[in-house]
């Protein structure tokens, strides 16, 4: 089988990215055929399982001459949707037709599965190939936010043949919004090749941040600096929880970065560090050395930084809220309610001083639930159900 996919943002760096190229990489290994279709700003080496093509933004090889858009922020993008004026619209469209087109004449996917209800999708939908779409949350945020995109969006859900939802608040909304006739419920899954248990070296990873003191306890954070993800409430409850002998890593940037370092700076926190972006081995070491990881996002769709992390055997303290209450019990985590930083500290707190949670359990649990392998065989069975008809 032949799939082509399509995703709005480059394959690391966001939740769909990571998405992308994870069932990208089972599907290969597979043994189907996959094309990927997405934007850039940065040059992309090949790939000896997957066929990349990037459209390239920011003058990158000829690209583009603005940057990629997104819906809130990206690690490298903060240029939304909403910011594009209508001759960066126009162009931005037509350079991802070409790269339809092209890829329909030489690739000849069988279907295609892009990533959002929303611009790319509803292009992909034009064409006399099936189309599946993945609702991803930061869609169904901009539908909510912009009338320029409806249009889009309703074309795009009318060109689909399924949507696939990854929570069931994720298809919740989307079947409020659109209507249950096409949604279907496939959770994201992560690369087990990527994140598992490993031991590291704590002075030999704090020491690359410049780090040289040995601290006993590390708090992690990955994510976008964006308010939805909630950093204020980890750093509020840092200047509770923390003293000299733990540390806080926040992994990650975006639009808030500056903000989010102030805030830093306000409430005169000594033990918290911000490492900007990083590459999936650096955060699957990162995990491996905490001994508990935070999400605590005010909206999160799916939330695929807690199942990675769990992939590690790192305990993960996640708001109740999304795809996060799916994921989280008391045998891998804690939930907390939204914006409560004292909760937050207190769990903390307990965790590090009665750390009752038991690693293998932890990283055997994300194993056997959300490995992209099992999703895989879900998402080629929804394939075949409408190739050649």
């Amino acid at each position: 089988m032949k799939i082509l996919l399509i995703n709005h943002f480059p394959l690391t760096g966001s939740g769909s990215g990571v998405y992308t190229y994870n069932i990208a990489k089972s599907l290969a290994k597979a043994g189907n055929e996959v094309c990927i279709i997405f934007p850039e700003n940065e040059l992309v080496n090949p790939d000896n399982l997957i066929k990349y093509h990037p459209v390239y933004f920011n003058g990158i090889n000829d690209g583009l001459p603005f940057n990629f858009p997104c819906f809130t922020t990206h690690p490298r993008s903060t240029k939304t949707f909403y910011d594009l004026t209508e001759e960066e619209f126009l162009l931005y469209k037509d350079v991802f037709i070409k790269a339809i087109e092209e890829e329909i004449k030489v690739f000849q996917p069988d279907i295609i599965h892009s990533g959002h209800i929303w611009t790319l999708s509803n292009i992909a939908g034009n064409y006399d190939i099936p189309l599946i779409i993945t609702a991803h949350g930061t869609d169904l945020i901009g539908f909510e936010k912009s009338e320029r995109y409806k249009k889009e969006c309703y074309e795009a859900y009318k060109r689909a043949k399924k949507i696939i939802t990854i929570s069931q608040d994720n298809k919740n909304l989307v079947d409020s919004i659109f209507g249950n006739e096409k949604s279907v419920l496939i959770p994201n899954g992560y690369d087990p090749e990527m994140f598992y248990p490993e031991n590291i070296d704590k002075k030999l990873f704090l020491k690359q941040f410049g780090i040289n003191k040995n601290y006993k306890n590390i708090i992690s954070f990955a994510g976008k600096f964006t308010k939805e993800k909630g950093i204020d409430t980890l750093l509020k409850a840092a200047k509770i929880y923390e003293n000299e002998d733990i540390l806080t890593i926040i992994a990650g940037n975006g639009e808030l970065f500056e903000q989010m370092n102030n805030l830093k700076n306000e409430l005169d926190i000594k033990n918290v560090i911000f490492i900007k972006n990083q590459p999936h081995n650096v955060l699957r070491q990162l995990y491996n050395i905490a001994n508990v990881s935070i999400v605590p996002s005010r909206k999160e769709a799916f939330g695929l930084v807690v199942i990675e992390a769990l992939a590690c055997g790192t305990p993960v303290i996640g708001t109740n809220t999304g795809g996060i209450k799916d994921i989280i019990n008391d045998k891998v985590g804690k939930l907390i309610q939204i914006d409560d930083d004292e909760e937050l500290a207190n769990n903390v707190l307990k965790i590090l001083n009665n750390n009752t949670f038991d690693s293998n359990y932890i990283s055997e649990y994300a194993a056997k639930f959300y490995s992209q392998d099992q999703f895989t065989i879900e998402l080629i069975n929804l394939y075949k159900r409408y190739i050649n008809k």
